[in-house]
């Protein structure tokens, strides 16, 4: 789930905030994304390496199913009321969604070979530096594109479940193709969008804190989605 429109409380401009606030908002923003990543890599490794951990997931289906119910309701909360929070409960959301994923990940392990999977997280990570960069320094207004992300996302999501029942290996390749375009879209639209963040905030320490995780957040999901991606074509599987 993609927390697209971004807590509209937090993007209320305000006065313009002096530069070395707005790079230190931005630095937040991306270092949250960063440790959230580490989190999810560091948790999935060490699951993967427990024989006894990943016999009890496989042996508890429905462990999995719980533990994506927790992460949308902590993807709702954080997008939709991050405001009636303090900052280090929406900062402790938001590590614990990244363990949760880690959790979730360790899985891949068992599908994929560990040399695919670190070269997959290094090709998404390339093209989100690339797309994240230009989304930062673009003069055009992306408020289109992410329009046409969001629903997008919403028809490879549709169209996913419903492949669930059809099992249609060209619904398949369609997603995961389409499904690339579209977190493209989201991290460009998004950079941007953190980026006008960054200058409308103005000196609210509380907000810009935890702006800075639900933008951190946005970007985190738009990374691992696209790394899932990518998986499915270049992961070599076992």
């Amino acid at each position: 789930m993609e927390p697209y429109e971004m807590n509209r409380a937090a993007m209320t401009p305000a006065a313009v905030s002096d530069p070395a606030i707005e790079r230190a908002f931005i630095t937040r923003v991306y270092g949250w994304m960063a440790i959230a990543l580490a989190i999810t890599g560091l948790v999935a490794t060490a699951t993967a390496s427990d024989p006894a951990l990943m016999a009890w997931i496989f042996d508890t289906p429905f462990a999995l199913l719980a533990i994506v119910i927790v992460q949308l309701i902590i993807v709702v909360v954080l997008s939709a009321a991050v405001n009636r929070l303090s900052t280090g409960v929406a900062t402790g959301l938001f590590i614990a969604y990244a363990a949760l994923t880690g959790f979730t990940f360790s899985t891949l392990f068992y599908v994929y070979t560990a040399e695919s999977i670190g070269m997959v997280f290094f090709i998404t990570a390339g093209t989100f530096a690339l797309v994240s960069l230009y989304g930062f320094t673009t003069k055009t207004d992306l408020t289109r594109v992410g329009n046409l992300a969001f629903m997008g996302l919403i028809g490879i999501l549709l169209s996913s479940l419903v492949n669930l029942f059809l099992r249609s290996e060209a619904i398949y390749w369609i997603v995961t193709y389409v499904g690339i375009l579209v977190f493209v879209g989201l991290i460009a639209s998004n950079t941007q969008r953190i980026k006008r963040m960054a200058y409308g905030l103005g000196d609210d320490g509380e907000l810009r804190s935890k702006a800075s995780v639900v933008g951190a957040l946005s970007l985190y999901l738009s990374f691992i989605n696209l790394f899932l991606l990518l998986l499915r074509i270049f992961g070599n599987r076992k």
